[in-house]
């Protein structure tokens, strides 16, 4: 199989607000097909981060769509002050950039009458179920990793944070740097200060993507972007019990990015969810130790057989 990082050819497509860096790729043609998978990576991440993810998809018998998300990777960013700012104004406009995606790279990647799959980490995860509530019948089922239900306030008390948020928004600061963003750059983080992974070896190989391609790198959230996300997650918790389509929601047992009891309760209420945890795994289980990563795989086959064995 030719590894997906030669097959990258990057697809611009246009929406509401932004150009968004999209890519497909083809399902290895030596196993059987199982249809398309769209992997919808987390905030700060990129394409190329998940090349290896995508070739794993892929010998599974998955084409794969995916893109980067408004303001980060590839695609366009939002403010002009500083590139490596995460910023957004409303949780919207990545329904926005999911619906795009769906319509332009998805859809024409599909047999008439059938549905995607998908695998979606952290905000990706969030954005995903944020679609499936508005749309509940576009994805066959669909897995969740690490999903942004709830996030870890570093030991502030969220009635402060979310006032201090509501001020800086409110003094027209939304674009400034959140608590202790101020001069972080992923240039500057080592393997010991970083709170993603366990796996050396997987961390460094995205700083050297990083450092090969220094545009693509985030470096953290804006006051704008949180306030933002924390309405977004207030509002997805109360709707548990609409979202219909089949779900593999995956925590990681060290999550110190988003809240695993959170994602574990969220998971209890879906009407079709199933929950699968792996203990001591940290948030990036897809770049984590290979001990992590085949209990996440084999979940995934497990799930994803029940809905669409290999023809």
């Amino acid at each position: 199989m030719i590894p997906s990082a030669t097959l990258f050819d990057p697809v611009p497509i246009r929406a509401v607000g932004a150009m968004l860096r999209a890519a497909r790729f083809a399902a290895d043609p030596s196993v059987a097909a199982r249809g398309v998978c769209v992997l919808l990576n987390g905030q700060t991440e990129f394409i190329e981060k998940y090349f290896e993810v995508i070739d794993e998809l892929r010998s599974r018998g998955f084409a794969v769509a995916t893109m980067d998300w408004r303001g980060q990777g590839g695609s366009d960013r939002l403010l002009g002050d500083d590139h490596r700012k995460s910023f957004i104004t409303d949780f919207s406009a990545y329904d926005e950039d999911l619906d795009t995606l769906m319509n332009w790279i998805v859809r024409p990647m599909l047999k008439d009458g059938e549905k995607p799959f998908a695998l979606a980490h952290s905000m990706g995860a969030h954005n995903l179920l944020r679609h499936l509530v508005r749309r509940p019948g576009d994805f066959e089922a669909c897995v969740l990793n690490a999903p942004m239900i709830a996030i870890s306030l570093r030991g502030q008390r969220e009635w402060l944070v979310r006032a201090v948020t509501a001020f800086e928004v409110w003094r027209r600061n939304a674009g400034g740097w959140v608590w202790g963003m101020e001069g972080r750059d992923p240039h500057n983080v080592t393997f010991t200060t970083q709170m993603v992974t366990s796996d050396p070896q997987r961390f460094e190989r995205t700083q050297m993507l990083l450092r090969e391609h220094p545009d693509l790198r985030l470096a953290g959230a804006t006051w704008g972007w949180l306030a933002a996300a924390m309405r977004s997650m207030a509002w997805l918790r109360t709707r548990a019990e609409a979202i219909t389509t089949p779900l593999l929601v995956v925590g990681a047992g060290a999550d110190r990015i988003c809240l695993t009891p959170a994602a574990r309760a969220f998971a209890q209420r879906l009407p079709n969810g199933e929950y699968f945890e792996i203990a001591d795994a940290g948030h990036e289980v897809l770049m984590e130790r290979n001990l992590y990563r085949a209990q996440f795989w084999a979940a995934f086959d497990a799930f994803t057989k029940k809905h669409r064995a290999p023809e």
